[in-house]
């Protein structure tokens, strides 16, 4: 008898240990006040995505069925926190959380409830990511590596002819509106405009150009300097899809690196800072491109166009789209180390 007794005690400690271990696991992957997706958090056949806040104070209309025209069946989107209890999953973005204009409603979380961050700035400019340790399931950014991928803009197969490109008659422009004397594009900016021409726009040189001014006004240039403001993995913003290809501008990119680049379009179709020892041999490369070299930048118009991608709508309604393969158990423990690393 003492023996079995002995052995019983012996289980019972060990089931003990185990079930420590097991909640010490727990508690690091899924941390305090976090709600465990484990619990099989179950959407209904149409999801709800309920934005709990609109990124910049900058509400969208959402009559309608939003999402069809983006081609996302069965997807609502809302802004009203009523249905937070209902919601198939919460997107929150960072700016607001970053400036304290909004606070996460942790109280009432739902059991099992996905919760999405979403930011589409640098690291560089993102800040207070400590505070937010195990509570989001899912990150939407423009990092490819992201559970939802959501890019400033992408070449797509075109669909009819290729509109021609636009007439050229200055060299060189680009738009800033923060000018930051120690930033890499500063620096470049200061080396380059020795050896060629650069007309700057934007409101830091007291020249803003509206929305709709924007386009025309780079189109007659032949080069656009689509420099990032820091240099981060994939970060590679509309001055690059908008200010630069949209307007028919050849872009001379600073950002990450070429190989990054040539992941969303044609090596052929940019010019690279890095690919120069120094900004004159730079300068130099494109004050002397004879015109057949310069309309050789232009060969993926006749099979690609733009798609700019820069409504929030847009992106909200990806979550739906990519919400069957979304990983179910899953928190970001530590997403400043993600996002920065």
């Amino acid at each position: 008898m003492p023996n079995h007794r002995l052995f019983f005690q012996r289980a019972m400690a060990g089931t003990a240990l185990l079930l420590a271990l097991w909640l010490l696991v727990s508690s690091r992957v899924w941390g305090p006040g976090t709600r465990s997706l484990r619990r099989g958090f179950q959407p209904r056949s149409e999801l709800t995505i309920l934005i709990w806040h609109w990124p910049f104070g900058k509400p969208l209309p959402l009559d309608g069925d939003v999402c069809a025209h983006y081609g996302v069946a069965n997807c609502r989107l809302s802004a009203n926190h009523s249905l937070l209890g209902r919601a198939s999953a919460v997107v929150f973005h960072h700016h607001e959380l970053q400036e304290g204009a909004v606070r996460l409603p942790l109280a009432h979380r739902p059991l099992g409830q996905p919760w999405v961050w979403t930011n589409l700035e640098s690291p560089s400019n993102t800040h207070g990511l400590s505070r937010y340790r195990n509570i989001f399931n899912w990150v939407m950014t423009y990092r490819r590596d992201s559970d939802i991928f959501v890019p400033y803009g992408e070449l797509v197969p075109r669909d009819g002819a290729a509109p021609p490109v636009p007439a050229k008659s200055r060299t060189a422009a680009w738009v800033i509106s923060n000018y930051h004397r120690a930033q890499k594009r500063v620096l470049v900016y200061n080396q380059l405009s020795k050896h060629l021409r650069v007309d700057v726009f934007g409101r830091a040189n007291r020249k803003p150009l509206c929305p709709d001014c924007l386009l025309p006004a780079l189109a007659p240039y032949r080069f656009y300097l689509a420099f990032e403001n820091s240099q981060h993995r994939d970060y590679i913003t509309e001055k690059l899809w908008r200010n630069a290809l949209s307007a028919g501008a050849v872009p001379v990119a600073l950002g990450p690196p070429r190989s990054t680049y040539e992941a969303f379009l044609p090596a052929d179709a940019f010019v690279h800072v890095d690919d120069f020892g120094s900004v004159r041999e730079l300068a130099a490369f494109l004050k002397g491109m004879n015109a057949s070299r310069y309309q050789s930048f232009f060969a993926w118009r006749e099979r690609l166009a733009v798609r700019l991608h820069g409504d929030w709508r847009e992106r909200f309604c990806a979550i739906c789209a990519h919400y069957p393969r979304l990983p179910q158990n899953q928190v970001y423990a530590d997403l400043e180390a993600w996002f920065k690393s």
